[in-house]
């Protein structure tokens, strides 16, 4: 059974940085996208950015030149290193990845920005 566990979330200013971290486990696990979604309250969930077995990079216009992803496939960790946030960023997190082709999600981190 594959489990994603995120940590890092939490209440931080405005223009402050937080540093997101999943961490996936499992047997027989083959991590292909890895990846980053969020839901604001009443909003629907959207996508954050990605990264593939090959470290290609993809992100949502609002995350473009405020974050960045990366993964360690040694220690089946994935992070998400958000800066200049902004209270319009305040949701909670949520990690995914597809292994052997089937998705996979965490439970979600909260991350709260306040002006």
């Amino acid at each position: 059974q594959v489990q994603l566990v995120e940590s890092g979330g939490g209440l931080v200013q405005a223009g402050g940085s937080l540093k997101l971290s999943c961490v996936v486990s499992g047997d027989n696990l083959r991590l292909d996208s890895m990846g980053w979604y969020r839901q604001a309250p009443g909003k629907q969930r959207e996508f954050v950015a990605s990264i593939d077995s090959g470290g290609l990079t993809h992100f949502a216009d609002s995350a473009k030149g405020r974050c960045t992803i990366s993964r360690d496939d040694v220690g089946n960790t994935m992070y998400l290193q958000m800066n200049s946030l902004k209270p319009d960023d305040t949701a909670i997190y949520i990690c995914y990845i597809t292994n052997y082709n089937l998705l996979h999600w965490a439970r979600g981190t909260l991350v709260t920005v306040s002006s």
